[in-house]
Formats: structure tokens, C-alpha cells, sequence
């Protein structure tokens, strides 16, 4: 599991061109889907459907990475290609990881 989530703001604003509106609207819009994520994981999980799983994993990296989470989106893309390996029932764990790392950096992005 990556280590404790530190939100870098300033990276993340320097990519943006240090536009505040931009980010502001990032951050609103990561944790109003918060839940649809950790959701739509679990849902891939459960079905057992491979592709689905994979798909998820991707969307979850993508969003780990815009807030500058490498280690939580390393994570993410082991379970991506695992789940294109066509492995699923093993990432409960990995799943449940992901899960509680977007909840996190929800929770940080709130606070801040």
C-alpha cells in the first residue's frame, strides 16, 4: 500500500499554468465522485469481468495521478494490468487498497 497521501498543490498548480479556478474544480469534481468510483471498483470486481476491472483501474490511475499520487497510481496500474492478464478474483485486496486511497485523498482534499 503507498505511504500517507501529501497533497502537493503547488506541482499540481504548476501544471495547471497556476490556474486556482481549474484546480478548484478538479478538486470538486474528484470528491463529489468519490464514492461512484469506490463503487464502479467494487462493481468491476464483483462481476468477475476482466475487461470491466481493467477499465476501472485505468480511470482510478488516472485520477490518482492528477493529484500528483504516484505511488496510489502505481497501484492502480498493477491492478490494471493484472485484470488485463484476465486476473480478477485475486485483487480484493488491491481493490480494497484503492478504495481506501481515493478515500484519502478525498478526505485530504476536503480538509484543504
Amino acid at each position: 500500500m503507498a505511504g500517507l497521501f501529501v497533497l502537493d498543490k503547488a506541482s499540481i498548480l504548476e501544471r495547471l499554468g497556476g490556474d486556482e479556478e481549474i484546480f478548484a474544480m478538479m478538486v470538486d469534481m474528484f470528491v463529489q465522485d468519490v464514492d461512484n468510483n469506490c463503487t464502479a471498483l467494487a462493481t468491476a470486481l464483483a462481476s468477475g469481468d476482466a475487461e470491466v476491472l481493467r477499465r476501472e483501474a485505468h480511470t482510478v490511475k488516472g485520477l490518482l495521478a492528477t493529484f500528483s499520487d504516484e505511488a496510489g497510481a502505481a497501484e492502480a496500474f498493477a491492478v490494471e494490468l493484472r485484470a488485463r492478464d484476465g486476473l480478477v478474483a485475486d485483487q480484493a485486496a488491491a481493490v480494497d487498497g484503492l478504495q481506501q486511497r481515493l478515500r484519502e485523498i478525498a478526505a485530504v482534499l476536503s480538509a484543504g
